[in-house]
């Protein structure tokens, strides 16, 4: 096959690839048109089945629309418009991602379908004014935590927070944190590493976007073995939907009728509940309990009630009096 061949596929394919779908296909005059003023290639119309013939051969998926003059269209795309409005709206709506960031994201993401369609997902794509990480460096945080999970090593960090006058300062005085990494995970727009911390002897999470640097990885310092009753789901389920780092605590909840999808979306359609009447559910549900936890009670507006053990609802009942407290 001579250069000028290989190189005509390329064009077609990389011009059909930009600007064809299935309500934009290309015609033979069009694509003969392109070939000769883009490319200084003067192609004859009955050159152009067999160079489908062959791209298809390769894998690459052209559909062709038979009439007097055949039109073309790529119809091998690895997402349609709706997988990829998928995509970008986790994208668009992410805090762990900054804006910029999105923005690039969304950029590359709209290159894998048609300028028409890529047009189109852009139009409709707010980022600007949304709650957006602030930290450009969290792309290399998240990949050196990988890294260390993957090379089963201990890492080294600071942590952030944000003080009274809203500036960002180390936690507990810049003190440096090394943990063995054990996982990261994905919950409420955010990216968590879980892992045994050295310093508190104990399991915990940590915010990526609140890492302050690139952690360094430890490769001389192996990674504490995680703890034999450590289970990945049971864990997150525990911690990021059900409040907390504290012990475990069975809590029994008398909640109206109508707050029935608020508890299943929760804790999932597995969470034990009872009928009590006509008005009134119970539901029995294993928590870490913490203000966040009882937060999440109040918000109910008084229709849900924890009924016991009394030590949760005393703890409960000396938040709410404190809140009140002048």
């Amino acid at each position: 096959m001579e250069n000028g061949t290989r190189l005509r596929l390329l064009y077609i394919y990389q011009h059909l690839l930009k600007y064809s779908d299935a309500d934009h296909p290309i015609s033979t005059p069009e694509l003969l048109r392109y070939l000769k003023e883009e490319h200084g290639m003067e192609v004859n119309r009955t050159t152009l089945p067999g160079d489908f013939a062959m791209m298809e051969k390769a894998g690459l998926h052209f559909e062709i629309i038979k009439s007097r003059q055949n039109k073309y269209y790529f119809d091998g795309r690895l997402f349609d418009v709706a997988e990829l409005k998928l995509l970008i709206d986790a994208v668009s709506s992410s805090k762990f991602i900054t804006e910029k960031k999105s923005k690039d994201l969304i950029r590359k993401l709209t290159t894998l379908t048609s300028e028409y369609n890529g047009e189109k997902l852009r139009r409709h794509v707010t980022v600007e004014g949304r709650v957006k990480s602030e930290n450009e460096k969290a792309y290399y945080i998240l990949d050196a935590v990988n890294d260390a999970i993957d090379k089963n090593c201990k890492i080294r960090f600071q942590y952030t927070e944000y003080s009274n006058r809203k500036r960002k300062a180390m936690r507990n005085a810049g003190e440096y944190y090394v943990v063995s990494p054990y996982a990261l995970v994905w919950d409420g727009d955010y990216y968590y590493m879980i892992g045994w911390c050295d310093n508190r002897e104990h399991m915990r999470n940590f915010r990526l976007d609140r890492v302050y640097k690139t952690p360094q990885i430890l490769e001389d310092e192996e990674a504490v073995p995680e703890p034999k009753d450590f289970n990945l789901a049971e864990y997150s389920q525990k911690v990021f939907r059900m409040f907390g780092n504290d012990d475990e605590t069975e809590v029994e909840l008398l909640c109206e009728t109508g707050m029935m999808n608020g508890i299943v979306d929760q804790f999932g359609t597995k969470v034990k509940t009872e009928e009590v009447d006509d008005q009134h559910f119970r539901a029995t549900v294993t928590v870490c309990p913490s203000p966040t936890f009882y937060r999440w009670v109040f918000g109910w507006n008084g229709g849900m009630k924890i009924v016991g053990p009394e030590n949760i609802k005393a703890e409960y009942r000396a938040m709410l009096v404190q809140a009140l407290a002048d």
